[in-house]
């Protein structure tokens, strides 16, 4: 690895041991969605014995007393300690988690869970089967997370092996994530992890039987991967030596292999959006009002254990008299109780966050929100939304990672409501989403005898308002999986 990997890791495990034991618990609270969060607040209840499900009903008396009585003691101990800090009255969660579950007039719908398995879940039972550290199972789940819907990975390694170091505390190499990669290339369906389609078809050839096609399917690929993808058929047949009716035969095989390994087993198995919980609910009404409301699923409310609360209580008061195991178990008390009220704070402060990052996408794009339009969406980046409320751009990463919105017009993922703009010479603002619906739209009505070309495409979209040149319109065909005109035919 490269001196400037090993300064970028040192530079992120230095940031890291900045944050506090809150402040990481904050961030993986944040990157959690719904049924995630859901299991991770239950385990914490299980784990710390100073946590509870349910609503504190009212103020514990004696509070007072208790901070007179512990505040007197001996100053020679070290720890500072008063009930008080955790029996205020800001200290129990004002918000009803089960209550949020709703919106105005009851009228949030069910959404249903599929009783298929998802091609992610798909690939982490196939993981489970794999003889692997702990910390390779995290980095190949890490993998896992990051693949496109399409079952490719379009991330770097080195980009990968920042956001681990960020994300998971892991330090790796790009040498040993590309190992992982190929014990995540074996599994099914083929092709899945490749990082582009040369190596998608690549791996999908490998996986068939020996036969003389094979061989020559894979030096089309390896070898002659763009006359291929042009059908270029002479240059093919001659850099292979091959008559026609072979190249027909090869190229007949190499078009039944599957570009999409990800959406090969269908809806019921890919990441359908009949399987997803949104983790908020946006309705509109007939006046244009809307309203948001976060959507915590089954997630309990939480508070701190009355039974802890005594006892710490009756450990203070007796202070001066406690025993060496006394003064242990006193502390070992502290202990859970700091690490309680540290979570139900961390907890609150994620419903706050997403409530701030949510309600700032609403305001920026509030006419798609009020029509459904996907046209209405606005030029938008995430330091737009930061700005807004008052976040840092990673924080609104975070939120926007794996978090859907259920609106009157369907199920959306956050990064949907992100797009980049297009600026004319006039200085104008266009949405690239726009100009892409409008460049789809041009290509499905075309005559399939006679597709257009990008040249055509670009004066077409010149002639609508759109004054792109002919490679930006080849980037955004390529982003829409609109092959080129050759093979449109």
């Amino acid at each position: 690895m490269s001196q400037n990997a090993y300064q970028t890791q040192a530079q992120m495990q230095q940031m890291l041991q900045t944050l506090s034991p809150y402040q990481i618990l904050l961030v993986k609270l944040l990157e959690l969605p719904t049924m995630e969060l859901e299991e991770r607040v239950r385990a914490e209840v299980l784990d710390n014995p100073a946590l509870e499900e349910g609503r504190e009903p009212s103020e514990q008396d004696g509070a007072e007393d208790f901070d007179s009585a512990f505040n007197g003691g001996n100053e020679s101990d070290n720890e500072d300690f008063s009930l008080g800090d955790y029996r205020t009255e800001d200290d129990i969660p004002d918000y009803k988690l089960q209550e949020q579950n709703r919106s105005r007039g009851e009228t949030m719908e069910e959404i249903p869970f599929s009783d298929s398995v998802s091609f992610y879940e798909l690939l982490l039972e196939q993981l489970g089967m794999q003889h692997l550290t702990e910390e390779e199972k995290v980095m190949a789940e890490y993998l896992i997370g990051s693949l496109d819907d399409d079952g490719l990975l379009r991330k770097g390694m080195m980009t990968l092996v920042d956001e681990l170091a960020i994300y998971r505390g892991i330090y790796t190499d790009e040498q040993t994530l590309e190992r992982i990669l190929g014990i995540i290339q074996d599994f099914e369906p083929v092709g899945v992890g490749a990082r582009d389609l040369q190596e998608c078809l690549t791996l999908q050839i490998k996986r068939k039987p020996d036969s003389p096609l094979k061989s020559l399917q894979l030096e089309v690929v390896e070898k002659c991967f763009d006359d291929f993808t042009h059908k270029n058929k002479e240059r093919i047949m001659q850099r292979l030596d091959i008559d026609e009716d072979t190249y027909w035969e090869v190229l007949g095989e190499l078009t039944r292999l599957n570009p999409r390994p990800g959406t090969s087993l269908g809806e019921a198995v890919g990441k359908n959006l009949q399987q997803i919980i949104p983790d908020f609910l946006v309705e509109t009404e007939d006046d244009g009002t809307v309203t948001l409301t976060l959507n915590n699923g089954n997630v309990p409310e939480l508070r701190l254990s009355r039974e802890f609360s005594e006892m710490l209580e009756e450990y203070a008061l007796n202070r001066e008299n406690q025993s060496r195991d006394s003064k242990d178990a006193f502390l070992f008390l502290k202990q859970k109780v700091d690490a309680a009220q540290g979570f139900i704070n961390a907890v609150k402060q994620r419903h706050q966050t997403l409530t701030a990052v949510m309600q700032s996408i609403i305001d920026l794009q509030r006419p798609f929100f009020e029509e459904g339009d996907e046209n209405l969406l606005k030029p938008m980046i995430m330091k737009d939304v930061a700005e807004r409320a008052k976040l840092d751009v990673s924080t609104v990463s975070r939120v926007s990672n794996s978090k859907y919105v259920q609106t009157n017009f369907g199920i959306y993922p956050l990064r949907f409501f992100f797009n980049d703009s297009y600026t004319t010479e006039e200085g104008e603002e266009l949405s690239v989403i726009e100009i892409k619906q409008f460049l789809k739209e041009c290509v499905d009505n075309e005559n399939k005898e006679d597709p257009y070309t990008d040249d055509e495409l670009a004066q077409m979209l010149g002639e609508k308002g759109y004054p792109i040149a002919r490679r930006t319109v080849a980037k955004y065909r390529q982003q829409l999986n609109i092959p080129t005109a050759r093979l449109r035919r």
